[in-house]
């Protein structure tokens, strides 16, 4: 069990005490699993109420970083539940390498095509992931996927916002609380951009060498052969300091990019989304 250590508000207490509900009448549960805050929340009250009965499960592909996926092993290791990772192949389908707006759709199509046949395996009878109620009014076509598949979204379903999250995650003692959100690097590629391996790893790269100097947290978008840098924008003093710009550029040209720039407009999730609003 995870006790509360903190405080948390009379809405919020419920809307815990509803999810833990979900769970312990469920016979067993598969997760979705990115490691990400949200189905980190999901995966620890699932395991809290069923124990082995519950699964957590990644999908491993170039486009996710191998820091995120250290990070969500250690975290379900101190969780204590089960965690599987299965090889997604979404690079392998041009509804998803083309890079078209409803990319994400066919990236959730491959990792519940992979998670569907994993639980029936197990003999799990439901799959879960993180969406909670804020990512429905954001651009999404993954929730399409994954409402196709008969995936549940019990954060949204029990109408648990980000802050909600995090606040609950915070009250219960889970380290992560407050982990930046973090999306996948096909992400950082403007639609209709083809998205290949070796792209992937460039961005990869390029944002492990920026978070070395004491940021945050960054995302490269990838235009053409140009790097757009961003970075929280309260944090941009910090660049200018850690940063030798000349090794930063022949580093970034070494991986094979023609230009490098900074957005001074500062990290926004979802920018690239912009063209679709």
């Amino acid at each position: 069990m995870f006790y509360q250590l903190e405080i948390l508000s009379d809405e919020q207490k419920e809307k815990l005490q509803i999810i833990r509900s979900f769970f312990k009448n469920l016979n067993s549960v598969c997760i979705a699993y990115s490691g990400g805050v949200d189905s980190t929340l999901v995966a620890s009250l699932a395991f809290e109420q069923l124990g082995s009965k519950a699964v957590a499960i990644t999908g491993v592909s170039p486009a996710l970083a191998k820091t995120l996926l250290d990070e969500a092993k250690s975290q379900a290791r101190w969780i204590g539940i089960q965690h599987l990772e299965i090889q997604t192949s979404e690079l392998d389908e041009p509804s998803y390498s083309k890079n078209p707006n409803n990319r994400c759709f066919a990236c959730k199509k491959e990792l519940h095509k992979h998670t569907t046949s994993l639980s029936k395996r197990l003999n799990y009878k439901t799959i879960c992931d993180g969406v909670n109620l804020d990512d429905l009014k954001d651009y999404r076509p993954g929730i399409k996927a994954a409402k196709e598949a008969g995936v549940i979204s019990p954060l949204a379903k029990f109408k648990f916002t980000k802050k909600d999250i995090r606040d609950i995650s915070r009250a219960l003692g889970f380290p992560w609380w407050d982990k930046p959100a973090q999306p996948c690097l096909s992400s950082r590629f403007p639609y209709g951009y083809q998205i290949t391996y070796e792209r992937l790893k460039m961005v990869e790269q390029a944002e492990e060498y920026i978070k070395r100097g004491n940021i945050s947290e960054v995302r490269v978008r990838c235009h053409g052969s140009t790097a757009r840098i961003e970075i929280p924008q309260n944090e941009l003093q910090i660049f200018f300091n850690e940063f030798d710009f000349n090794e930063l550029v022949y580093y970034f040209s070494k991986l094979g990019f023609s230009s490098t720039t900074l957005d001074l407009e500062g990290l926004i999730s979802g920018k690239l989304n912009r063209q679709n609003s």
